[in-house]
């Protein structure tokens, strides 16, 4: 069984991102050709250029001349609110999430993890009303979006920063946007307990001669799998109205893993292989 599962997954792909093929729709995803790979090279390519200009700046000034240690600048001291389109401040982030998840919402809603409450996908400083476009002094609102596992719903709500109160509220099925970083090292810890992640598992000893057995030691991105019909097996059918990731791992600090072939359907916690 190890080397069937093996065979379709058991590539380590080096310092290159991995070209998705077939019938995944990918949705924000961008893999680094080589972060966090091995960069000798390149650092030791900088450190040669940065000795190469002391030099030229030392002949340049004469003998003896000395370069004064530069100096890092602490950013300012972040305040608990921001001004007109100013980005929303940590303090506002967890205020806007408060306010989004009232008691209604947390009792009937369940995150990636089957906890009670939805799952955060994203907070950002909402754009202005048409009519604000121009005003300094135009009401500062957040977008909040969450995903609510327990009927697949996407819930947006926007928070009017000023008065505490959400101004809007929408709703929909069958959308699908990009994965947070919880819903992926949820899918890579449930493909590590699934059998059909013994390839996984297998590649990751053959490179660091130690066995994988948490999302934690591995670097995870993901994209969102829709289903076409005939492409897949059956039990990946709802995936575009089930919550799906086809996902990258990362050794830390090494290469990528190659798991193309596997989809993990986050809502029902399953995990399918695509048929060749």
């Amino acid at each position: 069984m190890r080397n069937i599962v093996h065979r379709h997954l058991g590539k380590v792909v080096a310092g290159a991102a991995i070209a998705v093929a077939g019938t995944a729709v990918m949705v924000g995803i961008t893999l680094p050709g080589t972060a966090g790979a091995d960069e000798t090279g390149g650092t030791q390519g900088t450190t040669r250029a940065g000795q190469q200009t002391g030099q030229e700046q030392g002949q340049g000034q004469g003998q003896g001349a000395s370069v004064e240690p530069g100096v890092v600048e602490q950013p300012p001291a972040e305040g608990d609110k921001g001004k007109g389109r100013d980005p929303l401040t940590d303090d506002e982030i967890t205020r806007v999430e408060q306010i989004a998840v009232n008691p209604q919402l947390r009792d009937s809603s369940e995150d990636v993890e089957g906890d009670r409450g939805p799952q955060r996908l994203t907070v950002d400083l909402a754009e202005p009303e048409a009519a604000e476009v121009d005003d300094p002094d135009a009401p500062r609102r957040a977008d909040v979006t969450f995903y609510d596992y327990r009927d697949d719903t996407l819930v947006s709500r926007t928070v009017d920063l000023d008065s505490g109160k959400v101004v809007r509220t929408d709703t929909q099925h069958g959308v699908q946007p990009p994965l947070s970083q919880e819903e992926n090292v949820e899918a890579a810890n449930l493909l590590i307990a699934d059998p059909l992640g013994a390839g996984l598992k297998a590649d990751y000893k053959d490179a660091t001669g130690k066995e994988l057995t948490s999302a934690d030691q591995l670097l995870v991105t993901g994209g969102v799998y829709r289903a076409t019909p005939g492409a897949q097996p059956a039990v990946l059918d709802k995936c575009g109205e089930h919550r799906c990731v086809r996902l990258f791992p990362k050794i830390k600090n090494g290469s990528w893993i190659d798991a193309r072939t596997l989809v993990i359907d986050l809502s029902a916690r399953k995990v399918a292989e695509l048929k060749n």
